[in-house]
């Protein structure tokens, strides 16, 4: 397991996948934002919930997914409900 790994929320296959989309980072993760790292494992994986991109700003944000501030989570329902497949 990499450096994404011992973040909140990233398991080995949240991890693998973010590499498989160029993310290998913490510092790459939180530059390209949760919402755009995403998008992008969306590309590879239709499946990807809500659930996985709470995770990813919670990842950024240094918390588990279930802290995150009400705020961010219904911005984040909103950009999921207009982007999921």
């Amino acid at each position: 397991m990499g450096e994404l790994s011992k973040l909140p929320n990233i398991g080995k296959e949240v991890e693998r996948q973010l590499n498989e989309v160029g993310i290998f980072t913490y510092d790459e993760l939180k530059d390209t934002g949760a919402k755009q790292a995403w998008l992008r494992i969306q590309e590879i994986d239709a499946s990807a919930c809500i659930h996985r991109l709470l995770a990813l700003e919670g990842a950024i944000q240094g918390v588990k997914k279930t802290e995150l501030p009400q705020e961010f989570k219904a911005d984040l329902k909103d950009f999921y409900n207009c982007h999921k497949i």
